[in-house]
């Protein structure tokens, strides 16, 4: 998720002072660094050298962090660049030869301005505008930011030949839930407001959205439906959050899993949620309270080494039940936040090109080669 969503094992200073630990505290961090074998055996080759390379970032437990602490971590972000420095690229300039322009504007919503950037492929737009894609990044609604979370609205913007809004909302937990869930309905009423503007197709508009990103993009078109607004062509839903459950099959496999694990979406949980009867809403679980009929198009794509792949699947099948059009997805061999990626991570590239079918067709073109 993450300006950062980390690593479940110890840092260098931790291993430093190991020796010195009591007898349960080895132990416990024994489990840890057990763990984190484990999930780099089961990842694949190039997403485990990601989980390496965060972790020799000392990127440590967001659960064992505070707020300005988990703000201040290496994000898997920071960890692919990395990669891609040790292998000889340039991360600049392999973002620059997307050729993709971006622009920095703001949003009203909860009577102050959230910023948005604007993502425009290169060349002409076609007759009508271009369409637009609403996306909306992870981190757990407390960290990340715009900048954390480029490399998918970039990669969206190239390969499905679309404008991307690229949203920003208000963090927990300095703002409690609702207010991450409202900024990302009014984003979505400024973008279809303005997008013509933009050389954009206001007409012809979806949503994306990364982990908690993905349960905003699906609320949003649950809202669209609710408040008669114009509904989205189509969702693409990645790992989102999507239940309350922390004891499915994939919490028990994963609860140790970087860069999310168990512990760390406790810690969301509770920075998020205002008082327990939250839990409850169905905005946050939407596997158990939301009426999910009449949505457009879904596409759920969730990673093998993730707590929240059963509740990602458990949505897919909801929306299935519920008569909505849904494609569903599993990874294996990758982990949470391995979709912006592409640049190190094959699974990720396919992953993308999923995606981009998926919004393609909605829009009503064929999927950009």
């Amino acid at each position: 998720m993450t300006r950062t969503t980390l690593m479940t094992t110890l840092s260098v200073t931790a291993l430093l002072a190991f020796a010195v630990l009591p007898a349960h505290a080895q132990k416990a961090n024994q489990t840890d660094e057990a763990a984190m074998k484990s999930e780099l055996k089961e990842a694949d080759k190039d997403m485990g050298s990601v989980l390496k390379k965060l972790q020799e970032l000392g990127a440590k437990p967001i659960s064992t962090l505070t707020v300005e602490q988990a703000r201040k971590q290496p994000t898997p972000a920071d960890a692919v660049k990395a990669v891609m420095r040790d292998s000889g690229k340039d991360p600049a300039a392999v973002m620059a030869e997307m050729k993709v322009m971006k622009k920095d504007l703001s949003y009203a919503t909860g009577g102050a301005q959230q910023p948005i950037r604007i993502y425009t492929p290169e060349g002409p737009a076609p007759e009508g505008g271009f369409p637009v894609i609403v996306y909306y990044h992870g981190g757990g609604w407390v960290i990340a930011d715009l900048d954390v979370y480029e490399a998918t609205p970039m990669s969206l913007a190239k390969k499905a030949k679309a404008i991307v809004a690229s949203v920003e909302y208000r963090h927990a937990p300095e703002n409690k839930f609702p207010a991450a869930h409202d900024d990302a309905v009014a984003a979505w009423q400024y973008v279809i407001e303005n997008a013509q503007s933009w050389n954009g197709n206001a007409g012809n508009v979806a949503v994306a959205g990364e982990s908690a990103g993905g349960n905003l993009a699906v609320n949003v078109a649950i809202a669209a439906r609710d408040k008669n607004l114009q509904a989205p062509k189509a969702i693409v839903a990645v790992y989102p959050v999507a239940g309350v459950d922390l004891n499915t099959p994939s919490y028990q496999k994963n609860a140790k899993a970087a860069p999310l694990g168990k512990a760390d979406m406790e810690w969301f949980i509770d920075k998020v949620l205002g008082k327990p009867e939250d839990k409850m809403d169905p905005r946050i679980d939407l596997v158990g309270k939301a009426d999910l009929k009449g949505l457009p198009p879904t596409l759920v794509i969730t990673a093998e080494i993730d707590p929240l792949m059963s509740e990602g699947k458990l949505l897919a099948d909801k929306l299935k039940s519920a008569g909505v059009t849904t494609t569903y997805d599993n990874v294996d061999g990758v982990s949470h936040e391995f979709f912006g990626m592409a640049g190190v991570v094959k699974d990720a590239d396919r992953a993308q090109d999923m995606a981009v079918k998926t919004l393609t067709a909605a829009f009503g073109k064929s999927a950009a080669k």
